[in-house]
């Protein structure tokens, strides 16, 4: 009798130790997963040198504009370039800014593939070396893989921000399209 019952007490100290290693891992689990997500989608790099060869806005929502028409008024780069596709702007091209060339373009497809694929043909025609892109926190890392795929040069980010009520939506949305990029759609 004493031996059953010592045996089930060590089989339940068992079962209870897998379980916690089992809640122990999936906790690393969601921790890391968070972790990833404040770095790519939150809190990514950005920044820009003084001087880029173009400032190109990508549509989406967010005070992305208001970003780019700053950077321009401070003569950042010598062109302005902003995509009306989808989300976009209200699809009207800003008011012209002496020294600065501006070029709207709607991107076909309307999505960032879009955009970095009219982008690419933009830095060829115009011998571009780098470019800034305008975007929101959550699209930098995606914009930045999609854009270096089309465009050799050097790709940096400056983000307006994002209304709080949009970033759940945005992050979520965000980890799918950024799997698509890297599985689906791998080339300019």
């Amino acid at each position: 009798m004493k031996f059953r019952i010592a045996h089930r007490a060590s089989g339940t100290r068992r079962g209870s130790s897998r379980w916690r290693r089992a809640f122990l891992a999936l906790m690393i689990v969601v921790l890391a997963f968070g972790a990833i997500t404040l770095r790519l989608f939150v809190w990514p790099a950005q920044g820009m040198p003084p001087s880029v060869s173009a400032i190109v806005v990508l549509a989406g929502p967010g005070d992305r504009l208001d970003t780019a028409l700053e950077l321009a008024q401070r003569h950042r780069a010598p062109m302005l370039i902003v995509s009306l596709g989808q989300h976009g702007y209200g699809g009207s091209c800003p008011s012209a800014m002496p020294g600065v060339k501006r070029i709207c373009f709607e991107p076909d497809p309307g999505n960032t593939r879009g955009e970095a694929e009219f982008i690419g043909r933009l830095a060829k025609q115009y011998g571009w070396h780098s470019v800034v892109l305008v975007t929101s926190r959550a699209q930098d890392t995606r914009a930045r893989v999609i854009v270096g795929r089309c465009f050799g040069g050097s790709v940096y980010v400056v983000t307006g921000s994002l209304p709080l009520g949009d970033w759940p939506y945005q992050i979520a949305y965000q980890w799918g399209a950024l799997v698509k990029a890297l599985v689906v759609y791998r080339t300019c």
